[in-house]
């Protein structure tokens, strides 16, 4: 015999060897004689790809990836080797070379079923949910026992908000596998869609029974938690969370807004600095080589660039940090999004103000705005609640001072908002935006009341709501497309005795100009309007209206009628 036919044989006993170690658990020695056989042949098909399968087991994704890659090199012809690879760049959220992968496969084998579940993953991470559901269901007709299927679909039918068919999905995931961890979690998500909070609660206990590692779990329990007002337990859940995995930028993120719901300020904005991290959010971190200012050195002299970073009512809001940033002696230049520039020309302590997308003069430093109530440290004794710091244009608001006078006369003039914008493709912001929001008919209760004259500033898609309502006609007078941007909006605002909104820019606008503002406020309430109190401290003249329990509209609404009633007759 040959010294090749002899290493040959010994090849053969150590792969043979290495796969009933790998089958029964013993990893390490498996990867050992993996390594071996590659020693001695370095371009061995089946030792590269089994040991890059291992890697995979082993939560080595980078080196998963790298040695099915060789082994694809070797010979590209093998389906399930490119599906290996789809999933192992999935998890690396590298969608799109997952997604080419996931194809490759299918060329190689059509009707693969887990290919076509790889491909399903990817094309949701690349935010294609619509046809991340058909690769999913074209996978379980070929594999109707494909559990995992079942419970990514379940995923991504949150996603095309329809949480009834997620639930069932998940139901179909556990009936072939009890003990499916993932698709009890998923459950609990689609669960508490739903708005059913109690029954999410128990679905993530029974996932964290089966497995009390499972980091996702104990984040997304604390929301839940959150949603049942058990704001301690909520705490105990994301450091649950952190304890396994101290680097999850998710449940920081939760665990923030929960601090900061709760006025543990300091805490919460420490934390808070952890949004960049979270895969939503960090596209949007701006990389300037200038140092990020977080009050660590002094501003004399400097040029600090300010810019907004999430939403107009954030923008809004914390724009009143402008003024205190100059104060420091530095010359402030603010970003903004375009529909607030105008309206923002008017705030004291900015030197420059440029528009989103366009070019920046030079500066020295920079801050997010949502970043400045950590460098000024900011808490619930020291927040910077002078009111007005925004005023509408002067010319604009007597226009609309003459026109409103002829139109009301002496009745209480009324601005109405009663839906938030729709943000469809986020699941956690689609809830949020449907939690805030009200239907209009819903607002009959109080829009009857005598010697009122109100007055529509709802933009979007909700405001086609007057048009299809005509019994709200002749009492709501819409103006509306005389808005341009916030700086319209502004003009009118200033001369309306009240403001009453849902949670939207509209509340932080009527509180920045110093307007009286009733805010209809969500259960679970976002952390800027604090828990248990009627007022905030962000503006002085805003008073909240809490639903007592999640979805409670109607005493919201029948509070607000009551307080109509009192402002009315006390004029």
């Amino acid at each position: 015999m040959s010294k090749l036919q002899i290493q040959q044989r010994k090849i053969d006993a150590m792969l043979h060897q290495a796969i009933a170690m790998q089958q029964n658990g013993a990893y390490a020695e498996a990867e050992e004689l993996y390594r071996e056989i590659l020693a001695l042949r370095p371009k061995h098909f089946d030792a590269t790809q089994l040991l890059g399968a291992l890697a995979l087991q082993a939560g080595r994704l980078d080196d998963g990836i790298e040695l099915l890659k060789k082994a694809i090199a070797i010979n590209g012809m093998q389906a399930p080797l490119h599906s290996n690879l789809a999933y192992a760049y999935n998890a690396r959220r590298r969608f799109g070379e997952g997604l080419a992968s996931a194809d490759r496969a299918l060329v190689l084998q059509p009707g693969f079923a887990d290919a076509l579940n790889n491909r399903g993953n990817a094309l949701a991470g690349l935010d294609r949910p619509a046809e991340a559901l058909a690769a999913f269901e074209k996978s379980i007709a070929v594999k109707p026992a494909l559990a995992q299927a079942w419970n990514n679909r379940a995923c991504v039918l949150r996603d095309l908000n329809r949480p009834d068919d997620a639930v069932a999905s998940c139901d179909q995931a556990i009936a072939l596998q009890s003990g499916y961890v993932e698709a009890w979690s998923n459950r609990a998500n689609a669960l508490s869609d739903l708005n059913r909070p109690l029954d999410a609660r128990e679905n993530y206990m029974k996932a964290l029974e089966l497995a009390p590692s499972f980091v996702d779990a104990w984040s997304n329990l604390g929301l839940t938690q959150i949603d049942l007002s058990e704001h301690e337990q909520a705490l105990d859940s994301y450091d649950r969370a952190l304890s396994l995995d101290p680097d999850l930028a998710e449940a920081h993120w939760n665990r923030a807004l929960c601090l900061l719901q709760m006025g543990r300020f300091d805490e919460g904005w420490r934390e808070y600095e952890w949004r960049w991290r979270r895969h939503r959010m960090a596209a949007a971190e701006r990389n300037f080589a200038q140092p990020l200012w977080q009050g660590q050195f002094p501003l004399e002299g400097k040029t600090i660039l300010l810019h907004a970073e999430q939403g107009l009512g954030d923008t809004l809001q914390f724009c009143r940090y402008a003024p205190l940033v100059a104060a420091m002696g530095a010359k402030v230049i603010l970003e903004v999004p375009q529909e607030l520039m105008r309206l923002l020309q008017s705030l004291e302590g900015v030197t420059h103000l440029v528009e989103q997308g366009q070019s920046l003069p030079s500066f020295d430093c920079h801050a997010p705005l949502l970043s400045l109530p950590l460098a000024f440290k900011t808490n619930a004794d020291n927040i910077p609640a002078t009111v007005p710091y925004l005023l509408a244009d002067e010319a604009a608001s007597k226009q609309w001072a003459e026109r409103l006078d002829q139109h009301a006369g002496h009745a209480l003039k009324v601005g109405l908002v009663w839906a938030g914008g729709k943000r469809p493709h986020v699941a956690e912001l689609r809830k949020t935006d449907g939690r805030r929001s009200i239907a209009l008919d819903m607002l009959a209760p109080f829009v009857d009341v005598p010697n009122v004259r109100f007055y529509s500033l709802q933009k979007g898609e909700a405001a086609q709501q007057l048009i299809t309502n005509p019994e709200f006609v002749e009492r709501i007078t819409d103006y509306t497309d005389e808005f341009a941007d916030f700086a319209d909006t502004a003009a009118f605002v200033s001369n309306l005795d009240l403001v009453i909104t849902v949670d939207t820019a509209v509340a932080h606008l009527a509180g920045a100009l110093g307007r009286p503002v009733w805010i209809m406020n969500r259960f679970d309430t976002c952390w800027r309007w604090l828990l248990d109190r009627n007022d905030s401290p962000w503006y002085p003249s805003a008073l909240l209206f809490r639903q007592p329990s999640l979805g409670d509209w109607d005493r919201v609404i029948a509070a607000v009628r009551d307080a109509l009633d009192m402002r009315v007759s006390s004029e």
